[in-house]
């Protein structure tokens, strides 16, 4: 049965973080456009972002500098052209956020930018204000999307699934006509038709038992991707911030990476250094090297943490150049300015995603992916740290230049099927879904984590197909919950990631194998197709 759909709109945006919400003020001018936010609006992995963005602000710096760390940190395996675009694009983009109100940090008296610097950075180029970047930038653009008359913001809803033309049978070229929406509110699906459809969704950490990404880094977008039809890429890198906090009532609390930019040490639990043994970058090595270098030695030693230290340094410094994390430390008994801090890695960003252009167009005619749920090739093997929210500014730009360009060509359709609830049941089995949850995230950590193996990945795959046999036979029988739509997701996701590992004959960047330890002499992206 069809209906009037009960939104409508230009663009659906589905994410309310910098990728979407810089993409939303960049159309809002002459589009009505729709942005749906899981949670409340700031509860994504921009809000929690600590370090900064990278962008050549500084005269000493070039941006040849910039794209030469980021294709090193990428292992080999970055598009050179996605990067250098990327980077020509960065301060230009930077400067639309300053233009909309963001505040970056200054130095006195000059009032130049303070720019700081983080491993595979060789030179001082990320701007930041103080350890909070993202919730500063979070805040500009929400109070910005806020004020705007045609940006309408939709909280506590999830997109359940893409509305494909073929699939609803209207002729013409096959494209994204709308999407699917969970109410958690009402507890009811909706439906939304658009002109172009935005996943800007962030991505997949939350795949693993230690993650610091909030809850809602579930791999929606990438799941929805590749259930209409598109492909993904690189999904078997999952970087591991190397200093999450060690400490069972902050699980998700990161130490920002600009805290070894600014002099901190990674110590063992008698108090040496290890770094040095390991790169000749030391703390500023890149992330997959760090967070490598401290699993191994937690499992030589036998030990639960390594940990950071930055006591050397002035307090007053660390207290002006992280208050945040000073503060939040403070909460749980610890002194940053007079203690090292127990750290272990914890899965924090996804490398691959959906395949896009330039302009973050992907294989579905209308549908654009940008921000973490993409794959751009910018990051290849490793990202290079502080470039994810640069790119999501960078292709919230370039999108919206696409889109404009070609969104009027696309017809709204008259209507949209209704979401049929006719067969389903209210469940009284949560807690199946609870326990799947919990052995998916523990299989992943234990057999797809920083180290693996080709036995582990054909064990976390079979125990994925059992998973996923079950959760679709849930989905058919029961109502939808917000935990049901996010455990299918990461079960679809933590496939992709498998399926990408096994098809990886060799180790890089953030991909290390035990099996095949070396790198291949021609490196080349891992692309899936449905």
């Amino acid at each position: 049965m069809t209906s009037t759909p009960d939104y409508s709109c230009d663009v659906l945006i589905i994410g309310s973080g910098a990728a979407g919400l810089s993409l939303a003020l960049r159309l809002a001018d002459a589009s009505q456009v729709t942005v749906l936010s899981k949670g409340p609006l700031s509860e994504g992995s921009t809000f929690y972002a600590q370090g900064g963005i990278a962008a050549v602000f500084d005269e000493t710096d070039s941006i040849e500098s910039h794209v030469d760390d980021t294709l090193i940190a990428g292992g080999g395996l970055c598009d050179r052209e996605a990067v250098a675009f990327i980077a020509s694009n960065a301060r230009h983009c930077v400067q639309w956020l300053i233009d909309k109100g963001m505040m970056f940090d200054k130095d006195k008296p000059d009032e130049r930018y303070h720019l700081t610097r983080e491993g595979g950075h060789s030179h001082r180029r990320i701007l930041h204000s103080a350890d909070a970047t993202g919730r500063a930038v979070e805040n500009t653009l929400v109070s910005q999307a806020l004020a705007h008359p045609n940006i309408r913001l939709i909280e506590r809803s999830n997109a359940v699934d893409l509305i494909v033309s073929d699939r609803i049978n209207l002729p013409g070229e096959r494209r994204v006509v709308g999407a699917y929406i969970w109410n958690r509110n009402s507890e009811r699906v909706e439906t939304c038709r658009a002109r172009a459809v935005v996943l800007a969704t962030g991505g997949a950490a939350r795949v693993y038992q230690y993650s610091t990404n909030p809850d809602v880094a579930s791999g929606d977008g990438i799941a929805m991707a590749w259930r209409a039809g598109c492909r993904v890429a690189n999904m078997e890198f999952n970087q591991f911030h190397p200093t999450c906090l060690f400490h069972p009532e902050a699980k998700n609390f990161l130490l920002t990476e600009a805290l070894r930019g600014e002099g901190a040490v990674l110590r063992r639990p008698d108090g040496t250094r290890f770094m040095p043994d390991f790169d000749p970058r030391a703390e500023l090595a890149p992330r997959d090297i760090v967070a490598r270098a401290i699993d191994h030695e937690m499992k030589r030693l036998g030990a639960a943490c390594m940990y950071l230290d930055i006591s050397h340094q002035p307090a007053e410094f660390i207290r002006a150049h992280f208050p945040m994390i000073d503060e939040k430390l403070q909460t749980l008994g610890f002194d940053l300015t007079k203690e090292p801090i127990p750290i272990v890695p914890a899965a924090h960003y996804t490398c691959g995603g959906v395949m896009v252009d330039h302009h973050g167009r992907t294989d579905l005619n209308g549908l654009y992916a940008i921000g973490e749920v993409s794959y751009t090739g910018l990051h290849g093997a490793n990202r290079l740290a502080s470039n994810s929210l640069l790119e999501c500014l960078v292709y919230g730009w370039s999108a919206a230049e696409d889109i404009r360009e070609h969104l009027h060509a696309a017809d709204l359709v008259a209507t949209l099927p209704q979401w049929d609830e006719s067969r389903v049941d209210d469940s009284d089995e949560r807690v199946v879904i609870q326990h799947n949850w919990h052995e998916l995230r523990l299989f992943m950590w234990d057999y797809v984590g920083i180290v693996r193996t080709t036995r582990r990945l054909e064990r976390a795959l079979r125990r994925i197909r059992m998973l996923q046999q079950e959760i679709d036979e849930y989905y058919a029988q029961f109502r939808i919950s917000n935990n049901l739509l996010e455990l299918r997701n990461l079960v679809q996701v933590a496939e992709l990631i498998v399926r990408c590992a096994m098809a990886r004959k060799e180790s890089r960047g953030l991909h290390f194998t035990l099996d095949y330890p070396e790198p291949l002499d021609v490196a080349a992206p891992t692309i899936l197709s449905p």
